[in-house]
């Protein structure tokens, strides 16, 4: 199959290997493709931008005992050589199971609801805009969380970054007109919160960038000397 010249064909096959319906021996063929097909692998970062922030505010959907019934049935799990098989998949026979995760989860709600006593109800972030930091290969290396209330954005770096003593990692948010403003320099590792300004903002600048620049930043706020390493769009919540 030839997808080089066909964007509709290419842009349907990134949204579906996101989505993760892409499955078997047509996944590893486009992961094959994605290696020698920059094209590619931005239409599947693009669809990771839209898509990812979903995940977070997706809530959990408890199944019908149906499922379970039409499972057992395929499995044939009630035959006297699956029994045992089927005790560990259906744990809900297994009373002394739940009464122990009862006890955990008892345990770990009230410790989380004692920190969230402990801090300040106006410290509590409100994700109004979502960013993912992709590198040219798509592989996601940080998430941007910005809270318009208050003007802040919180990076957490999901892959740490190696750097030469004389090099920093800038963030930059890139406006509408194409213009660059330095946000600061970006931790290698961990999460941080920045302040950001009217310029800076999500609604202002709705593209980030990460500049490997000589130690200590480009020395201009609004002018980048080194190569984009990652980059990514906001999308607002």
């Amino acid at each position: 199959m030839n997808i080089q010249h066909n964007e509709a064909l290419r842009d349907k096959l990134a949204s579906e290997y996101v989505l993760g319906t892409l499955i078997g021996g047509a996944r590893r063929r486009l992961e094959t493709w994605m290696k020698a097909d920059a094209a590619l692998r931005r239409a599947v970062a693009e669809w990771q931008d839209r898509l990812a922030p979903m995940v977070e505010f997706a809530t959990a959907v408890q199944p019908p005992p149906s499922v379970w019934s039409s499972i057992s049935k395929r499995l044939d799990l009630q035959s006297p050589a699956k029994r045992k098989l089927a005790y560990w998949l259906n744990l809900r026979e297994d009373l002394s199971f739940w009464r122990g995760l009862g006890m955990v989860s008892t345990t770990a709600a009230l410790i989380f609801l004692s920190v969230l006593m402990m801090r300040p109800t106006t410290d509590i972030p409100v994700t109004s805009f979502v960013a993912m930091l992709n590198d040219d290969n798509a592989q996601l290396i940080a998430v941007a969380t910005g809270d318009a209330t208050k003007n802040r954005m919180t990076i957490k770096v999901v892959q740490p970054q190696v750097l030469p003593a004389d090099k920093s990692l800038e963030l930059w948010a890139i406006t509408k007109e194409g213009k660059v403003r330095s946000v600061g320099l970006m931790d290698e590792q961990g999460s941080y919160t920045v302040t950001l300004g009217d310029a800076t903002s999500p609604e202002a600048a709705p593209i980030l960038a990460v500049t490997l620049e000589p130690k200590g930043g480009s020395g201009d706020p609004n002018k980048a000397t080194g190569p984009i390493l990652y980059k990514g769009a906001w999308v607002k919540i």
